[in-house]
């Protein structure tokens, strides 16, 4: 994960449900029968995740049990120049934080139909992430929410790393890539 982003940063969030998969004993609620469905329209089901991206493929990513402005502004702050672009969606938490750090902000409102705003500031990376990122997450057949965060990571590596077997050999006993 990126412990640094700068120029041109493009930040979203995205949802997943919140699951308890692997788990023995589930103490938060009761277990569900089989054949049941997700309450997908209940926000406290869901684990916030926020994904924050640059143009130079550095990609950090957020997993929050409330989306919230404190959570929003503490992560963003640790890994932002204050010299950056930072391109939104119009979440207000976003724009505060800007203002507060004194970073240039471009928000992209979809109810405006502002998807691009000159040629350059858009969310479109971030977003076709967060698109390959769910399609991926669909083999699994939902991902247990203690775990998230290490397929997050898995996930980062397929985006920023050549697959050959080579690589794959090296990064599993924990050698650099080669290439």
């Amino acid at each position: 994960m990126a412990t640094h982003v700068s120029g041109i940063i493009e930040a979203d969030e995205t949802f997943f449900i919140e699951s308890f998969k692997g788990k023995r004993v589930i103490t938060s609620r009761m277990p569900k029968k089989r054949g049941g469905s997700g309450r997908k329209n209940k926000s406290e089901n869901k684990i916030s995740v926020l994904i924050v991206h640059d143009r130079s493929g550095n990609e950090s990513d957020f997993v929050f049990e409330h989306l919230n402005k404190i959570n929003i502004h503490n992560s963003l702050k640790q890994i932002i120049d204050s010299d950056s672009i930072l391109c939104t969606d119009g979440a207000s938490w976003y724009k505060s934080f800007a203002k507060e750090q004194k970073i240039a902000h471009h928000r992209l409102i979809t109810l405006d139909n502002k998807k691009v705003i000159g040629k350059e500031f858009h969310i479109q990376n971030v977003n076709a992430y967060i698109s390959r990122l769910k399609s991926w997450m669909v083999r699994f057949h939902g991902v247990g929410t203690d775990y998230l965060s290490n397929y997050l990571g898995w996930r980062r590596l397929f985006e920023t790393t050549e697959v050959t077997e080579s690589n794959w050999l090296c990064l599993a006993v924990g050698k650099q890539r080669l290439t």
